[in-house]
């Protein structure tokens, strides 16, 4: 026993030290390095400014210091705005602009989400002009060995046709090269975040040419949010040469400057993806591309790069070619994702949700909350459905495991005479134990299986919280408006009824607070809300239910673990602490039909005796 229990407190010991030691070498750095690069970024944007008064010719590449508006007034532009009315009623989806200056699409607002979760939030803008800070842009243009002239990031279109750019009325841009050459570029975008960019070249003049055409997501820095999300990808992915390809900001960066990251496909896509937001280029599914990512530092900026360019198309004299590029610029809605795969051919598109290791367990809960959603309209809801489904498929295991828990804990007195009486005697206290075991057909390890059952479940949905749009800002009643965030309650300031912020006070308010955006060492880590605390002591009950531990060091810790994972649990996204403290209230009352069936002691008859000899 004293073995048994010097590996407990080792077990308990080692999981603590690595969760604080997680927290301190690898949370707390990442946090302080975000804003080592916020200090850096807004120091070398005041000395481009301070340069800009010197230097009154225009740089190649912009310092990136300009405001948004003051980067959308310095180029010639046409509007953006498209609307979806399946339900009936329009729905505006997508405002921006188009870059004539380029032809490039640097300019686009979401405007079904709001950054926050409050009604009058601004709306997310996806793409931002090259000239702002946190620029996000597309560019297409064409390539050619020899050939001077053709369209680049600094070529000035002008309008053929089209003066905004919805779902039902494309625009036609125009460009007239030196060497004879006419590209006419036609830009259309569905109802929802596909646009199809096709490339009409005509050669006027008297020789052939042959140019190759090229299309890239450029990224400047790093997003504010980068990082913040620990279970989820940011960064470049695609699906090229038959392969899911990903790249973390910081490894893309270190493996660009040791090699070149290059792979030649035929069809695919390639972009760049936020938490939630994705912005891929994708070729023609019939064409073999060479695809990169790459990495550069241009007038003191960190540019990421994907990239694909196209077959070399040769074209005679008076002859024509069309290209045609689609670009997916939106939210990564795993139906619509799903969708444009089936409509277009575009191989493996909602795998740029990363659902993770689990995947065969993440999409089918997904799928699962989305077909409750249908008829209850209410995702907290339907979180609480798929519980009670997994627990009725666990049901035959899980009662098989809590009637041997019943029976261990109706063992507690003989186990402690046994101890009393072999108490010098380890290896025949183990003897008697197992052989008592074996008297009442009760199997220890039987106990086990539904915390065992539950964990790959619990991964699931955690990264299903994570990562779907779905989840983001979906309320499920009352102070719970956004699923996807922390329970944003506080018993410091008794819940809201005290008209103060814990997370404002000195020193100790970044340990209080329940804000979402609170990160590094300790954020958070006592700011415990209504759901967090309603969990723990839902956790507290099961282990109370629950057969003592044999040693009386064991019996204290497994006391103080509904302790701890309560301040564990704290920070974690509301719906997951929703899902696991209802699973905890279906495990209770389905241990407690089996320990009253056994009369077995429990805490809740305990309750309950105790309230009626006081009401008597």
């Amino acid at each position: 026993m004293q073995n048994e229990s010097r590996n407990t407190i080792l077990f308990f010991a080692i999981a603590m030290i690595m969760l604080i030691g997680y927290q301190f070498f690898i949370l707390g750095p990442q946090a302080k390095q975000r804003a080592e690069e916020m200090k850096a970024k807004a120091a070398a944007a005041e000395k481009a400014k301070k340069a800009a008064g010197d230097a009154p010719t225009k740089p190649i590449v912009p310092a990136g210091n300009l405001s948004r508006n003051a980067a959308i007034a310095a180029s010639p532009r046409v509007p953006i705005a498209t609307h979806n009315d399946e339900a009936g009623t329009p729905k505006p989806i997508l405002t921006g602009s188009i870059n004539l200056v380029g032809g490039r699409i640097d300019d686009l607002f979401l405007q079904q989400y709001g950054q926050t979760v409050e009604k009058d939030s601004p709306r997310v803008d996806l793409l931002r002009p090259e000239a702002t800070s946190n620029a996000f842009f597309t560019v297409f243009s064409w390539q050619g060995q020899n050939v001077g002239g053709l369209p680049s990031h600094e070529t000035l279109w002008t309008v053929k046709s089209g003066k905004v750019l919805t779902e039902k009325t494309p625009v036609v841009l125009t460009y007239r090269a030196p060497n004879g050459l006419v590209f006419d570029r036609t830009i259309q975008v569905d109802e929802n975040y596909l646009f199809t960019i096709t490339d009409t070249v005509t050669n006027t003049g008297g020789a052939p040419v042959s140019i190759t055409p090229f299309a890239a997501v450029r990224r400047a820095g790093l997003p504010p949010e980068a990082g913040k999300g620990q279970n989820v990808h940011e960064g470049a992915v695609g699906w090229l040469d038959d392969e899911l390809r990903l790249r973390k900001y910081a490894p893309w960066k270190k493996e660009a400057k040791k090699r070149e990251q290059k792979w030649t496909t035929t069809g695919g896509w390639l972009g760049i993806t936020d938490k939630y937001w994705l912005t891929a280029i994708i070729p023609d599914q019939k064409q073999a591309v060479e695809a990169r990512y790459q990495q550069a530092t241009l007038a003191g900026r960190d540019y990421y790069i994907t990239d694909a360019t196209g077959p070399v198309r040769t074209i005679a004299p008076g002859a024509t070619v069309n290209q045609t590029t689609r670009l997916f610029a939106g939210a990564k809605r795993a139906e619509l994702l799903k969708t444009y795969q089936q409509k277009y051919g575009i191989p493996e598109l909602d795998r740029a949700i990363d659902w993770g290791v689990l995947n065969f367990l993440t999409r089918p809960f997904f799928l699962a909350l989305e077909f409750f959603y249908g008829f209850v309209g209410n995702f907290g809801v339907a979180i609480l459905l798929v519980t009670l489904c997994v627990r009725i498929i666990l049901f035959p295991l899980a009662n098989k495991s809590y009637e041997s828990m019943s029976k261990m804990k109706k063992l507690t007195e003989p186990m402690n005479e046994l101890k009393a009486k072999y108490k010098d005697d380890p290896a025949k206290l183990q003897q008697e134990t197992m052989a008592l075991y074996q008297r009442e057909k009760v199997n220890p390890l039987v106990g086990c299986l539904p915390l065992l059952l539950q964990i790959p479940v619990f991964l699931a949905f955690y990264k299903v919280l994570s990562v779907t749009i779905e989840m983001r800002h979906a309320p499920f009643f009352g102070f719970v408006k956004d699923l996807s965030a922390r329970d944003p309650t506080n018993i410091w300031n008794l819940f809201g009824l005290l008209p103060y912020d814990p997370g404002a006070l000195p020193l100790i308010g970044g340990l209080l607070t329940t804000h979402p955006s609170a990160t590094g060492f300790g954020a958070g880590m006592l700011g415990l809300g209504v759901c967090v605390l309603l969990y723990g002591f839902t956790m507290w009950l099961t282990t109370a239910m629950n057969p003592p531990a044999p040693d009386p060091m064991q019996q204290k810790i497994f006391q103080l673990m509904p302790i701890l994972f309560t301040f564990i649990m704290a920070p974690f996204a509301v719906g997951l602490i929703i899902y696991w403290t209802f699973s905890n209230i279906l495990s209770i009352f389905q241990q407690y039909i089996i320990m009253h069936r056994l009369k077995v002691d429990n805490p809740i008859d305990d309750f309950i005796n105790r309230f009626r000899a006081k009401a008597l």
